[in-house]
């Protein structure tokens, strides 16, 4: 790729970019879903622009070291296969910038989209919850966002990786909340005997087995605790349902996204009758029981 010194604008670059990835034949899938918005994205995040002055910028000339800087970029793109995530220590849910790296898998959780509305109607008075915890926090995303949604809530960001509290603890204080968001080190709800909350979430690992055998390149750069979730995907499901009743308060509610295991869970548990939230992607992917459903 030694034509990068015939590059000179951020025009010439974005066009460069999406023909190196339309080549390679990437999976997008970590904040993207084609090529240009992936170029985009690694090439304004890399240049320490906002994402919304591509148009602005377009023509703008960049310096050689910038040059340098945006072709090691686009190589461990095309030929590592590394999420733009992580190249660039970034990732967005909404208008919400986490900083990610491979400690923690890239944020893009549905339930950042039902929080957005505070969980109306299931809510009726956002203001009433004041405790709420998102279980296998991660890069602690949606316990920053339980806490935007819930202003009076103490906020617990539970993981059972150490190295993924790090992360969420850079984050929490990158949004000053320090005060509302506690970090938890547990293995899903065993450690957090006597506590009880108004609403738990929870983006579980979720992938069955036969799928983990096939994930894309992308994915493998991912932590695989956070992924895989025992032959069918609902181990760590199965855990919520058994105890979650236990750290509800009366009314209470858990929120749990499950991938693409819908079938699977119903089968598994005929007798429940779930409520599955509507997302932009369906109404297959978010499910939410109140604590009386699990009892």
């Amino acid at each position: 790729m030694s034509s990068h010194t015939e590059l000179f604008t951020i025009r010439d670059w974005l066009r460069f970019a999406v023909s190196r990835f339309e080549e390679a034949v990437l999976f997008y899938g970590h904040g993207t879903d084609n090529s240009f918005d992936e170029a985009a994205w690694l090439i304004l995040a890399a240049l320490h622009l906002p994402m919304d002055t591509l148009d602005t910028f377009l023509d703008a000339v960049i310096t050689e070291s910038e040059r340098k800087h945006l072709l090691h970029l686009i190589a461990r793109r095309v030929d590592e296969r590394v999420p733009t995530a992580y190249l660039v220590r970034e990732a967005w849910l909404g208008e919400f910038r986490f900083y990610v790296d491979e400690r923690v898998i890239v944020p893009r959780s549905h339930i950042a989209e039902l929080l957005r509305t505070s969980l109306v109607p299931w809510v009726e008075n956002p203001e009433e919850v004041v405790s709420a915890a998102d279980i296998c926090t991660g890069s602690g995303c949606l316990a920053i966002l339980l806490a935007h949604a819930f202003p009076n809530a103490a906020v617990d960001a539970v993981d059972i990786s150490d190295e993924a509290l790090s992360v969420a603890a850079r984050n929490v204080a990158d949004y000053g909340m320090q005060e509302q968001v506690t970090l938890v080190k547990s293995d899903m709800l065993s450690g957090l005997t006597g506590k009880l909350y108004d609403v738990i979430v929870c983006n579980p690992p979720y992938v069955n087995a036969p799928s983990m055998h096939e994930l894309p390149p992308e994915y493998r750069h991912e932590p695989q605790l956070a992924l895989a979730s025992g032959e069918d995907g609902l181990e760590h499901v199965r855990s919520l349902f058994a105890h979650a009743a236990a750290h509800l308060h009366p009314g209470g509610l858990l929120i749990v996204e499950i991938g693409h295991n819908r079938d699977a869970l119903e089968h598994a548990y005929p007798d429940m009758s779930f409520n599955w939230l509507e997302v932009a992607s369906g109404g297959d992917y978010v499910l939410l029981l109140k604590r009386e459903q699990l009892l």
